[in-house]
């Protein structure tokens, strides 16, 4: 079906439409929202309703800039504090887990296929390769199910998944650049490939917090007229981290994510507004990302690689990454054996390494195509299995605890900076809280809570004692913590 500019947008909005719908419904049935997009985006392709779309180069484009969006965001929105106790065993399975991952499921794919099942026959390399690919922990994927449940983790392990799953992309993407360029000269030496995973490791890491710092001192001096074009620069701040670090040498997706990191640790001007922009645009290229990879692939080709890609799968989620993860954080007595079974069973698979599977692709290597269908099936295969089960097995294990989840407020569009540790709320007037009079001084609270302000039939105002409160009234009340907001609740019956 070709299509011009203006029905490309028409169909474009009508398919974000539905995914949006779809991953709302999904929800409440557990089912991840990342997988609902990537089988409408199967339904829609060539094989549904005829929508062709056959350009890897065009998909790995749009996963480049979602992933540097992604990463960016995720950074922004993770605490240090939060970090500090478990950033040496994130920062071990971001590396030395991911190559290992790869380097076990590499030698099962090459005995797999060239002694079990003999339709399809990779070499050593070429299994290292698909291995590489599907090494590293999705980050779109378990930041939008982890921060989607409504669930504490306990033994810090929510930070400690976000860490691996935000910085383990850049190991997986230099793992697969280096299978490439072996395939295709395998002349190449040794040295001089572990020299350029060095320079990518230390570069990236060193750009991505420098251009970090630069970027708070930037935001905080800039003074620009328009407040919304900070949310712009910020965006801009991003795609040059990625690009200048790329540029010199260094991975740029583990500069915007440690430039991300940074930033969202410092008092930064409207850093509020920016985090809400960039958790919108998040969204939005993962709706965009997961639809086009939809796209792009043909139903009809998957079904002959379904065997070897369930046996790959299977094997990864029990073998190759427990394994893995065992091997990397069994001396970390901080982590209980069901927490080291939780983070090994937490191995989600997502667009990123069907966006890896693209570069052998567009590099022209012989099965290609193979590998990046063997890749979609594989990740269909984690999301429905290991993304439907994270609230699941965490209860199982009993690392699970039920948070209430925050009301939001509708009268009062307020939020308080990060460095303020008050607590704001909304609470609507009824009969019951009129019982001791009618007066805002006769009213049933603590000594730290104030009532800041009312909305009465659409009018605002600020209260004094002897204001006369109403049914139905508005009011928004801070008070110093959330420990205090939660025993004003209580004092007042909410």
């Amino acid at each position: 079906m070709d299509l011009n500019f203006d029905i490309f947008l028409l169909i474009g909005s009508i398919l974000m439409f539905i995914s949006i719908i779809a991953g709302k419904t999904g929800y409440r049935f557990g089912v991840p929202m990342l997988l609902l997009f990537l089988i409408i985006g199967i339904l829609f392709g060539s094989g549904g309703f005829g929508l062709q779309f056959s350009s890897p180069e065009v998909a790995q484009y749009i996963g480049i800039v979602a992933l540097n969006i992604i990463l960016f965001s995720g950074g922004l929105d993770t605490r240090v504090s939060e970090l500090k106790p478990i950033y040496i065993p994130g920062i071990i399975l971001a590396t030395v887990g991911v190559l290992l991952t790869a380097l076990i499921t590499g030698v099962f794919i090459y005995w797999l296929t060239n002694n079990v099942i003999h339709a399809v026959t990779f070499s050593f390399l070429e299994s290292l390769l698909l291995a590489g690919i599907m090494s590293s922990t999705d980050s779109a994927s378990v930041f939008s199910i982890l921060r989607s449940k409504n669930l504490s983790l306990k033994q810090n392990l929510r930070p400690l998944l976000e860490l691996e799953s935000g910085s383990n992309d850049p190991m997986a993407y230099m793992i697969t650049i280096v299978m490439i360029q072996l395939l295709q000269s395998p002349e190449v030496n040794g040295w001089i490939v572990f020299l350029k995973f060095m320079q990518q490791l230390i570069f990236g890491a060193a750009a991505g917090y420098f251009l970090g710092k630069f970027a708070v001192y930037l935001i905080n001096k800039i003074n620009l007229d328009n407040d919304a074009l900070y949310s712009v620069l910020m965006l801009i701040v991003m795609f040059f981290m990625y690009g200048i670090t790329n540029f010199i040498g260094g991975n740029g997706f583990l500069a915007v994510y440690l430039g991300g990191l940074v930033i969202g640790n410092h008092r930064v001007v409207h850093k509020r507004s920016s985090m809400k922009f960039f958790d919108g645009l998040a969204w939005l290229f993962q709706i965009i990302m997961f639809l086009t990879l939809g796209l792009l692939v043909e139903p009809s080709e998957l079904l002959p690689i379904a065997g070897v890609a369930i046996l790959i799968g299977v094997f990864l989620m029990l073998v190759g990454r427990p394994l893995a993860v065992f091997m990397n954080i069994f001396p970390f007595k901080n982590l209980t054996f069901k927490a080291k079974l939780f983070v090994s069973w937490i191995g989600l698979r997502g667009a990123v390494p069907i966006i890896f599977a693209t570069y052998p692709w567009v590099s022209g290597l012989p099965q290609a195509k193979m590998i990046f269908n063997i890749v979609f099936f594989i990740t269909i295969i984690s999301l429905l299995f290991q993304g439907t089960s994270v609230s699941i097995v965490a209860r199982w294990l009993g690392l699970a605890e039920k948070t209430p989840k925050a009301k939001k407020m509708k009268e009062f569009e307020i939020e308080l900076a990060d460095e303020i540790k008050s607590a704001t709320c909304e609470i609507k007037v009824n009969q019951k809280m009129l019982e001791n009079g009618s007066l805002l001084m006769h009213m049933n609270l603590p000594e730290n809570t104030l009532v800041v302000m009312i909305k009465r039939e659409g009018r605002y105002f600020v209260p004094q004692g002897n204001t006369q409160l109403e049914v139905g009234d508005s009011m928004l009340m801070i008070t110093d913590n959330e420990q205090a907001l939660r025993e004003t609740q209580r004092m007042l019956g909410v």
